[in-house]
């Protein structure tokens, strides 16, 4: 049956509210140069590939994807319509499958900043390049919810995915189920953000061999709210207000982004007083930090683990899987990781939502038993494991190889962890750091037993982060089966009522656990520093900031 929900026009008044606030306040913030560090000089500048902080943090402020995330004074954030001005829901349920349509009219005053109008095909053009296998994007996947993904990228042709313009001014977009986070992670995305063909393809033309955006940044054609003004190569790029925007900003008229090579360096432009807000934070002022009791570092999303192959010996046995995860002592992997990493309790890492009650690691008993004085016992659990998977010593497993991207952290982690190995079931790892390109590469041809990686999630939700666990999934590096789990992840995709939805992810993670698809090791904390003499600012939990409504406190 079909059923038209009601439109969404609850995120008009905030909108409309918004806006009065803004064009109230905009002298706050007239005139003010401000000067940021968010990281090194970005990868890209290519919404599809921008991957660090930094890059993804100057992206947000120069597009603006069909809605945007804003935050209050407390910093607690929302989403209110961004080059959408309404978008209407509808659904419909045939023969137990769902989809949802959503259709979004786009802003009459939405304009590029060389005056063109902002069109439905610019956000279909953007969204078919994202999906595109040929582009390579690691965030394809935000859109693999979107009906006909996995058949345009089989078949290499994009108009089967169905986003399209309706006319100029009605994007609409049909998704193969009911995901709750597609309008606050999909529509703020950087990586969704939309692009002109036009603009793009002239400006490759032009770019003698580089990447498009690469050859003269000021002549890129942005619709955000800010435009690039000047490059220093390596050192920084300026962005002034984009005149053209639809909205009076109530922030800087300029921003500096300058770049560094390292926290500490970043930290030494603040110290210095040449940037008043800085990220990342040294080792040393986390350490500080960490010593106030009463600080809670931000939550990265993403959690570190060891990644099994399940397709293959040995680890296609899940009695020594549970032995080798026994045998891990997380306390002493958190440390060796930094002074924000806490030992994992879960897949899920701290940070993603469950309800207005709390986050999904916080609303659960903990998965993971990370207690010290329980150590023994499970060293003792994980030798008779092993014994009971058919190995009188670890030494009969013969010279494994554990896999990972070498950084200094990742090379703590890596020698300590396979210390713990051989200390307590006798199983001699060789730690063998990799680039990200060899380490992918293993890791997709399953030329690998055991691995360390990142868990990350193209969105902000706890079934983004189980998703790729599906047999089917084309992200399932661990060659993990299960009927039941493939089962409950159906479910979660068609669950009308929240509740039970989560219900059923708690269940999934508490499954891939229990199989011991993956170990997971640690979570990471962030912090970051704003000069007092400012406010406005606000860190996204997804990872880049927004400094666009930054104003001078109030004395």
């Amino acid at each position: 049956m079909k059923q038209l929900m009601k439109r969404l026009t609850a995120l008009l008044l905030p909108a409309a509210l918004c806006a009065a606030l803004l064009s109230g306040c905009a002298k706050d913030g007239e005139g003010l140069a401000l000067s940021v560090c968010a990281g090194s000089a970005p990868g890209s500048l290519d919404p599809i590939y921008a991957e660090d902080v930094g890059g993804q943090t100057i992206l947000a402020h120069l597009y603006e994807n069909l809605m945007r995330v804003t935050a209050d004074s407390t910093g607690k954030t929302s989403v209110l319509p961004g080059m959408a001005k309404s978008v209407e829901q509808e659904e419909e349920v045939k023969e137990g499958a769902v989809t949802v349509t959503y259709t979004f009219r786009l802003r009459s005053n939405a304009r590029w900043s060389d005056g063109q109008p902002v069109t439905a095909k610019d956000f279909v053009y953007a969204w078919q390049r994202l999906a595109n296998p040929a582009t390579g994007s690691r965030y394809a996947d935000l859109l693999s919810v979107v009906k006909g993904y996995q058949e345009a990228r089989a078949a290499k042709d994009m108009s089967l995915l169905q986003v399209t313009a309706k006319n100029d001014s009605t994007l609409v977009v049909v998704l193969n189920g009911r995901y709750d986070w597609f309008l606050k992670e999909v529509c703020t995305s950087p990586a969704a953000m939309p692009l002109r063909q036009d603009v793009v393809q002239r400006l490759k033309a032009s770019s003698s061999g580089k990447s498009w955006w690469e050859g003269d940044p000021t002549q890129l054609v942005t619709n955000g709210p800010y435009t690039v003004a000047a490059l220093e190569e390596g050192r920084l790029l300026r962005l002034e207000a984009n005149s053209r925007y639809y909205s009076d900003q109530p922030g800087p008229r300029s921003i500096d982004f300058h770049f560094a090579g390292s926290a500490e360096e970043a930290w030494s432009l603040y110290e210095g007083k040449t940037v008043d807000a800085v990220w990342p934070l040294p080792d040393a002022r986390l350490t500080e930090l960490a010593a106030d009791p009463e600080w809670t570092p931000l939550p990265e999303l993403a959690t570190y683990a060891v990644l099994f192959n399940c397709a293959s010996e040995p680890f296609s046995d899940p009695t020594l899987r549970e032995a080798m995860s026994l045998a891990v002592e997380r306390g002493a992997l958190a440390q060796a990781a930094g002074a924000a990493a806490l030992p994992a309790e879960g897949v899920v890492p701290p940070g993603v939502p469950e309800n207005e009650e709390g986050d999904f690691r916080t609303l659960s008993a903990p998965l993971l038993d990370n207690s010290p004085e329980g150590y023994g016992e499970r060293c003792r659990q994980a030798r008779s494991l092993l014994e009971e998977a058919g190995y009188n010593s670890g030494a009969d497993l013969g010279e494994q190889e554990f896999l990972y991207l070498k950084n200094s952290v990742n090379d703590a982690v890596a020698q300590l962890l396979c210390q713990q190995w051989q200390e307590v079931l006798g199983v001699q790892v060789v730690p063998k750091g990799m680039t990200e390109r060899e380490l992918m590469s293993a890791l997709r041809g399953g030329e690998y037993a055991l691995a360390g990686r990142t868990l990350t999630a193209s969105a902000n939700d706890a079934e983004c982060f189980l998703i790729s666990w599906t047999s089917g999934s084309p992200e399932n590096l661990i060659r993990y089966e299960s009927t039941a789990y493939d089962t409950l992840m159906t479910i979660v995709a068609g669950a009308a009522d929240g509740t039970a939805r989560m219900g059923c992810l708690h269940d999934s993670e508490a499954l891939l656990l229990m199989n011991y698809a993956c170990t997971p090791l640690y979570t990471k904390g962030t912090a970051w520093e704003l000069r007092e003499t400012f406010t406005g600012a606000f860190r996204d939990p997804r990872g880049w900031f927004s400094f666009a409504g930054v104003v001078s406190r109030p004395v």
